[in-house]
């Protein structure tokens, strides 16, 4: 009988996640400072009936994942920054041919190589915008062990629902990060599954409109044949230039998100209700952030957190609730001000966005968002 409740590191409960999600293969190369997935990938996909392959490289990694998922068996691989980038063009190919993957990274210090070993939060606009072209995608942000379990698992069903990249994105510190998390929560897990054809095989369209946006696929064997390109496409699956046709498929393929976004954001928020200053952090900075803004509360101070764990697409509708009355928004985050700027976008009219960063691989720590607040409020 298997421990349920466990001492784990952040990238071991990632791979569990996957697994209590119904993963069955992995196909990777090992990277600083995410390895131990792939390492606990291969010890533990055998033992459920799946399969885990070392590739040659990152580009054959999320290759040998789309085979997979295309063949109806739900896959994963994991990297960290350099990694992510030989991964784009393929997630690329994956988000035009509405193929379901699920992509972790570790983020590590850049740009290029960087500090392998050092934490940094400089790929959220990677994630966002990697691959070219307009596209949609799902990452999410956990910030604890446990939250990289489950936010692992939400990943496999929000891809597989929406036919769509899913990326679980979390700094160094929280990847080797050990904490107590009750694996009994996956007793509970309801598993999302794929819409697969149905029907007459000679009147199947692989990507005709439906009430949600989201075609089905041809299970394999089934008889169903889909035509599968990164070429834009009608609803046949094969190539066209046709404006019309090229409008209507990229409408649905861009909006299927905007359609369901009640089961895509998730936040966590802290006395945003009455806040004049929002903290708005991910990750480890997260952590920090939560800390400061109870010693900020104590002193008096009306400070809030606003935490997006769905990091794309922006819960802007959340954000907007979280903000409302305040006169100072402080985005911490450990880059340059990737984040700051979609907070700019949607901060209200007269409110005040400042931002918090570092760049040494060192997290933010928690006297750091306090004496910055304390700082803006003077001012103020």
């Amino acid at each position: 009988m298997s421990v349920q409740v466990r001492n784990l590191q952040g990238n071991e409960a990632c791979a569990l996640g996957a697994i209590a999600a119904g993963c069955r293969f992995y196909a990777g190369y090992p990277i600083t400072p995410s390895s131990e997935i792939a390492e606990r990938m291969a010890e533990a996909l055998p033992k459920v009936g799946g399969a885990f392959v070392q590739m040659e490289d990152e580009i054959a990694s999320i290759a040998a994942v789309l085979g997979a998922e295309v063949g109806g068996t739900k896959a994963m691989t994991a990297t960290s920054g350099p990694g992510f980038s030989l991964k784009q063009e393929v997630l690329g190919f994956a988000a035009a041919a509405e193929i379901p993957c699920v992509v972790v990274n570790v983020m590590r210090g850049g740009p290029s190589t960087g500090m392998p070993t050092r934490p940094s939060q400089g790929d959220m606009m990677q994630a966002r915008w990697g691959t070219h072209g307009d596209h949609p995608v799902i990452a999410l942000a956990p910030a604890s062990v446990s939250e990289v379990y489950t936010q692992t698992a939400r990943a496999f069903n929000l891809s597989e629902r929406f036919r769509i990249p899913a990326v679980v994105l979390y700094d160094e510190v929280i990847g080797h990060l050990q904490e107590t998390v009750d694996l009994r929560e996956s007793a509970t897990l309801e598993l999302a599954e794929r819409k697969w054809a149905r029907g007459s095989p000679a009147t199947h369209l692989p990507y005709a409109e439906t009430d949600d946006g989201v075609p089905v696929m041809s299970r394999p064997g089934d008889g169903h044949r889909d035509h599968m390109t990164g070429l834009t496409h009608g609803e046949d699956g094969f190539p066209t230039q046709n404006p019309e046709a090229v409008t209507r498929a990229m409408d649905r393929l861009l909006g299927k998100l905007e359609r369901d976004r009640d089961a895509i954001d998730a936040v966590d928020m802290l006395a945003c209700e009455d806040a004049d200053i929002v903290v708005v952090a991910c990750g480890i900075v997260a952590r920090a952030a939560r800390r400061a803004v109870r010693d900020l509360r104590a002193e008096g101070l009306a400070a809030g957190l606003f935490r997006p764990i769905t990091l794309w697409p922006f819960p802007e509708q959340a954000f907007a609730r979280a903000a409302e009355a305040a006169k100072i928004v402080l985005v911490a985050e450990m880059n340059a001000g990737q984040l700051r700027l979609e907070v700019e976008r949607l901060c209200p009219p007269g409110a005040r966005v400042v931002g918090l960063g570092r760049i040494d691989g060192t997290p933010i720590a928690p006297a750091e968002i306090r004496a910055k607040v304390q700082e803006l409020t003077q001012d103020a």
